[in-house]
């Protein structure tokens, strides 16, 4: 993928995020004409068809979340080229910074930090409500605009995604992981430094892990 490629009637501009889950792009809906965020998922899912039809259920069930702290998905669409098959999520691009690039600077003030926090429940609520789980909160699925608003980024792509090998940027802070078996059964997925006990032991999971996360 580079700049200026079409994949369908969506112009990819530049390279905004990677990780295990997969390449973000912001891109030019030409249709449209507004700014989103491609995410293109990674080779392996595309392989796996009933892999493939699992993740078009559970993107209909994330593309239900309808809540102004949780990031939008629009669409889910497929490109052929001539190496194969692309998969990509269309979601609502959401300007200003994460808040790792935040934390990256220090400390936030106490009472800052609460605002955030409470936005940030409040859209994990929301979610719960509809019985999606995130399983995957960071400070870097967290944005926050020049408005103030704040917006959960990826909920519940992990579960949607599900990878079954390690990613490859070697930050355990950033990358979701996997049991070393490498395979679908038992696999925990997540961020290590941002799990709960229960995530990080392979266990099932409920709506407490989130806010477990949260407070991390």
């Amino acid at each position: 993928m580079e700049a200026g490629q079409t994949l369908l009637h969506y112009r990819l501009a530049e390279k905004i995020g990677e990780g295990g889950m997969g390449v973000v792009w912001k891109a030019i809906d030409t249709r449209l004409d507004r700014e989103v965020a491609l995410k293109v998922l990674p080779e392996r899912l595309a392989q796996d068809s009933s892999r493939l039809d699992r993740f078009a259920r559970e993107a209909k069930l994330l593309a239900s979340l309808n809540d102004p702290g949780i990031a939008t998905i629009h669409d889910i669409d497929e490109h052929d080229t001539s190496t194969g098959s692309v998969r990509f999520i269309v979601m609502e691009l959401v300007p200003g910074e994460d808040l790792s690039q935040t934390l990256g600077r220090g400390p936030m003030p106490v009472p800052e930090a609460l605002e955030v926090a409470l936005k940030v429940a409040r859209a994990v609520e929301a979610a719960h409500g509809q019985g999606v789980l995130h399983r995957d909160l960071k400070p870097a699925n967290v944005k926050r605009t020049t408005e103030g608003k704040v917006k959960v980024l990826d909920f519940g792509l992990a579960k949607a995604v599900s990878p079954d090998s390690s990613a490859e940027d070697g930050d355990a802070s950033l990358s979701p992981t996997v049991t070393s078996a490498g395979t679908l059964a038992g696999a925990i997925l997540g961020t290590a430094a941002y799990m709960s006990p229960e995530q990080a032991r392979g266990r099932p999971l409920d709506k407490r892990t989130d806010p477990c996360s949260t407070g991390v």
